[in-house]
């Protein structure tokens, strides 16, 4: 059988070798060769175990001492080689005894890409569970906050500045306000929050950042910031974008224990055939490495810290993932950026080398030039319009809520300002006040999810008896994901939570004209 070897294999796409007892590769066909990037023909007799990564040699040299015995497993067994260069590939193994058992026949398939992919739609199915987790959670604390920041208005009205009271309502709404924007993380971690893109000049934003930035980092690391010429300019979540940049900065900070330098940069950059992504970026474990062609502003945030060790690279990006010590962080900074960047229609790439630093590269679409021109002039047009706007109002207005504090609020706020209020806990109350004030209501303003009826189905069924009344949606959650919900199709106005008495009674003015 061993003469015959080369005969019968040879031209076998698959990687065949033979062990002997010892467990010495004593033959291998150049699909072998080919496999393991050597030649291995001059140096055979060669121990297989060599070719096992480190950590996991015990288990193989287990496998194939079982194997020797006869207790040939009938699935497949996964091995990780390392090759040549640090390259390490796995390999399916199916085995058979030949030559009176004293051969060990293996054929060895390369699994490496299938194996990536399949750990990719692990983490993928993870992420997205831990993202609904979050998206949940952040749900039920709006409902609160709306509440906190809108009994807090309430009170500012009796109690304005003078009044002894006046600075201890301003602390807890300030805290409810910080509070928001904790939320606001496990939305953007979830993409779930509520973005307020405009059109923005990078360049601007960054350096109203840089004195921010300079105190976060601490004196012994030097900042340099860096911008490229006529850059053009992005559509994004002003507020989210300064989080992804400062968030950046921190964890480069970190990286940085005995000082260094932080560099930001900002540059054009076009996607092409021609001109495609540097081959040392890398992507997120759940993100698609092709990255879409077209014009794009670029930042990239460097450090000449510690580096990432290329074993937990693709790790970065995961929720509550840290390299840092119990209690120095949350692992939700990276999964945040990664969030707000695709909600943003961006993308996220990483380089880094140890002892040396990283990169983080930030792909945001470029804005053509009309679309620049256009929003700045309905940015003065509305800015015009909300200065002289009064949020006096009368009419009747169904609120349709079931947190109870949120109700009770929103009511109260609304009858301040002249409206008459009726006010329901659920879908179905609110059907029955239709049928008996339905002439008078003017506009519904309703939760989305409640127990019971939503929000879009009670609608659907009060729209083709009054087809006037006005609507809005109230959630906790962003308002994309109510649209990939309840359709574009049709029209709508939306008001996220948490929100102020002010944001309240403009939207109702709004909707009212």
């Amino acid at each position: 059988m061993i003469n015959d070897f080369n005969t019968y294999v040879d031209l076998s796409p698959i990687a065949i070798i033979n062990l002997d007892i010892n467990g010495n590769v004593i033959q291998g066909n150049p699909a072998f060769h080919n496999l393991t990037n050597q030649t291995l023909q001059d140096n055979l007799p060669i121990p297989f175990l060599n070719l096992i990564v480190e950590d996991k040699k015990p288990e193989a040299d287990s496998i194939l001492k079982k194997a020797f015995l006869g207790s040939i497993p009938a699935e497949a067994q996964i091995f990780s080689l390392m090759l040549p260069g640090n390259n390490e590939i796995i390999v399916s193994a199916y085995f058979s005894l030949v030559d009176d058992n004293k051969i060990l026949m293996m054929h060895l398939i390369n699994v490496t890409e299938q194996k990536n992919l399949e750990t990719r739609f692990a983490h993928s199915q993870k992420m997205q569970a831990v993202g609904q987790l979050a998206g949940g959670v952040a749900h039920d604390f709006n409902n609160l906050l709306t509440a906190m920041i809108g009994f807090c208005d309430l009170l500012l009205m009796r109690h304005p500045a003078g009044d002894q009271s006046f600075a201890d309502i301003m602390q807890v709404k300030q805290n409810a306000n910080r509070a928001a924007n904790l939320v606001r993380q496990l939305l953007a971690f979830s993409r779930r929050q509520t973005l307020q893109p405009k059109i923005l000049d990078l360049t601007d934003v960054l350096a109203d950042l840089a004195n921010l930035i300079r105190r976060l980092i601490g004196e012994n690391i030097e900042l340099k910031m860096t911008h490229g010429r006529d850059i053009g300019h992005v559509r994004a979540d002003q507020g989210q974008l300064e989080q992804v940049i400062i968030n950046l900065a921190v964890n480069a900070r970190d990286a940085m224990t005995g000082g260094g330098t932080l560099t930001i940069r900002t540059s054009k950059y076009s996607i092409n055939r021609n001109h495609p992504l540097p081959k040392d970026l890398m992507a997120p474990a759940e993100e698609d490495t092709n990255i879409a062609d077209g014009d794009y502003v670029l930042v990239e945030v460097i450090d000449t810290g510690c580096g990432i060790p290329k074993t937990i690279l693709q790790k970065i990006f995961e929720p509550f993932f840290s390299t840092k010590e119990v209690g120095s962080g949350t692992g939700l900074g990276l999964s945040t950026v990664f969030g707000i960047i695709k909600q943003t229609g961006g993308y996220i790439y990483v380089a880094s080398k140890e002892n040396e630093g990283t990169n983080f590269s930030l792909f945001f679409p470029s804005v053509q030039q009309h679309e620049v021109t256009a929003a700045a002039v309905a940015e003065t047009a509305a800015t015009e319009k909300s200065e002289n706007v009064d949020l006096t109002g009368k009419g009747t207005i169904l609120l349709v809520e079931d947190e109870t504090p949120v109700r009770i609020f929103a009511g109260r706020a609304l009858r301040n300002k002249g409206y008459t209020v009726l006010e329901a806990d659920c879908a179905e109350t609110a059907i029955e006040l239709m049928q008996q004030h339905g002439g008078e209501v003017e506009v519904i303003v309703t939760d989305v999810i409640m127990p019971g009826m939503t929000g879009p189905t009670m609608i659907d069924q009060i729209i083709p008896q009054y087809p006037n009344v006005k609507v809005i949606f109230i959630s906790g959650y962003a308002e994309d994901v109510f649209v990939n919900n309840y359709g574009s199709e049709r029209s709508f106005n939306f008001l996220a939570k948490p929100f102020t008495l002010k944001q309240l009674a403009s939207k109702i003015k709004e909707v009212t004209g």
